[in-house]
């Protein structure tokens, strides 16, 4: 992966394709291999014709492993894109965010929306401006000597996820124990790009995609059926929606 300085942390991306520019943003103990490259995303966009960037953020992948609460949250992640943007000479381009990546994106479109030609918001939906509670058993199951420890059940799971993609634990610890900035409903409401929201149906993390779409003026909700919040990443219906929403953006 390359490999750029954002205001002194290190953080690795690809960059692969020609033609308009797609950022890819995946979410929390994810990284570009498992969001974006393994589910056929990057594939997907190329062929239909646009340039992908996808960074691994702070904390996840190959990037820079910070262990201090202070060095995270959505709106200091937002900061690494928008200087990811001015490392490669973007003056503006389509967003695309999943989970932690869509509040992340969400927040770079209300603090520098002339950067953002049009956003998808993958698996959030309503509770982006409701906030993420119950972070602290889950930030103990990160912690926890082994995953035997943990019995919340919610918590192991995302344990067992951070295992799976071979995670730094102490930094994903460190990201969720992070101040959560609130994204309000008002904020929401001052996004004057295209958006489209995705959501599986049977997913109980994001909350329904039509709650969060009805607040931001002219957005879009793709509800994906039968689809939770792991197995819609990759879903095609997905896929084509949103191949269909960056054309009629254009």
């Amino acid at each position: 992966m390359n490999k750029f300085d954002s205001s002194g942390v290190e953080l690795a991306y690809i960059d692969e394709g020609a033609g308009d520019p797609v950022i890819l943003v995946h979410g929390f103990a994810s990284n570009v291999t498992f969001n974006w490259i393994d589910p056929g995303w990057v594939r997907h966009l190329t062929r239909a014709g646009y340039r992908v960037i996808a960074l691994d953020n702070r904390g996840h992948g190959e990037s820079a492993k910070l262990h201090d609460k202070a060095d995270y949250g959505a709106p200091i992640m937002a900061d690494d894109v928008r200087r990811l943007m001015d490392h490669l000479g973007l003056a503006t381009a389509d967003v695309m965010g999943y989970s932690m990546g869509a509040r992340i994106s969400a927040f770079l479109g209300v603090r520098a929306p002339e950067r953002v030609r049009s956003l998808v918001f993958g698996g959030l939906g309503g509770n982006m401006v409701r906030g993420m509670a119950g972070t602290g058993p889950i930030a103990n199951a990160l912690e926890a000597e082994t995953i035997d420890d943990v019995a919340n059940p919610t918590a192991r799971t995302f344990r067992a996820f951070a295992e799976q993609t071979g995670s730094d634990l102490k930094a994903l610890a460190a990201c969720i124990r992070s101040s959560r900035d609130p994204i309000t409903v008002e904020d929401v409401a001052t996004i004057s790009c295209p958006v489209l929201v995705a959501v599986g149906t049977r997913d109980v993390i994001a909350g329904p995609a039509e709650d969060l779409a009805k607040l931001i003026p002219g957005a879009k909700a793709l509800s994906l059926p039968d689809r939770d919040h792991m197995k819609a990443v990759g879903d095609m219906t997905f896929k084509r929606g949103v191949i269909e929403f960056l054309a009629e953006r254009s």
